[in-house]
């Protein structure tokens, strides 16, 4: 396996990862406002925020004091191409 396609499959072994996916689906949130969505600290957030940018499956832009997030949907779409491409 690759190490990239490694790197996104270990991000998404965590269940607050998925979660965070799953919120960024319905478009861009700062981390601010992810972190209202959790019973964790704003460092555990951050923690989890950093191994999915690290993944490649989120982009952050910084916007003044704001870091906007951003779902990367090609970096698991390479990942599972593997089994669903002929």
């Amino acid at each position: 396996m690759s190490e990239p396609t490694e790197a996104v499959w270990k991000a998404l072994s965590d269940p607050a990862r998925r979660t965070i996916l799953d919120l960024l689906r319905s478009g861009p949130r700062t981390t601010g406002t992810l972190c209202e969505a959790f019973d964790m600290t704003r460092f555990g957030v951050m923690k989890h925020l950093r191994v999915l940018e690290g993944s490649n499956l989120i982009v952050v832009e910084r916007k003044g004091r704001e870091r906007w997030n951003y779902l990367n949907a090609v970096a698991l779409k390479q990942a599972t191409d593997r089994w669903l491409s002929p």
